[in-house]
């Protein structure tokens, strides 16, 4: 189907982004929900448990003041908090609450039903090349 390996490339990185630009919109709800950044620091406090804001900033790989200002936007609406640090008074702890995993669960749930929608319309056939596919994805975004 491709002639080249850059040819595969350029069909996959396009193909690949626009996947991702719809399930991103899908999962950020402008309107009422969390923004980006805010889902992904909700994410990694329930996947990690409490993390210093620091921490946070360099898993995410954006500066302390985007997080500062996430942290601050999630706090207002009770869905994190923050603590000083037990052992180190100095710094703060923060930590997902119920809320917050009740807004991750909302939005899983609406990202998962839209893409069960969408599969819907595929063949047997096609749902298990895509099944065939996810090690393979999963493969290429741990290697870039």
């Amino acid at each position: 189907m491709y002639n080249t390996d850059v040819e595969l490339a350029q069909n996959l990185r396009l193909a690949l982004g626009r996947l991702s630009r719809r399930l991103r919109r899908l999962y950020v709800d402008a309107e009422s929900g969390p923004a980006f950044l805010e889902l992904a620091v909700l994410h990694r406090l329930d996947r990690q448990g409490p993390a210093h804001p620091g921490a946070i900033s360099d898993d995410e790989g954006v500066t302390s003041a985007a997080v500062a200002a996430s942290l601050s936007s999630l706090e207002s609406r009770g869905l994190i908090v923050r603590d000083r640090d037990a052992s180190d008074g100095r710094r703060i702890v923060v930590t997902l609450t119920g809320a917050g995993r009740k807004t991750l669960k909302g939005r899983d749930d609406a990202c998962v039903a839209a893409l069960g929608r969408a599969l819907d319309g595929l063949t047997q056939r096609e749902r298990d090349v895509l099944l065939a596919a996810v090690p393979l994805l999963e493969t290429l975004a741990s290697t870039l």
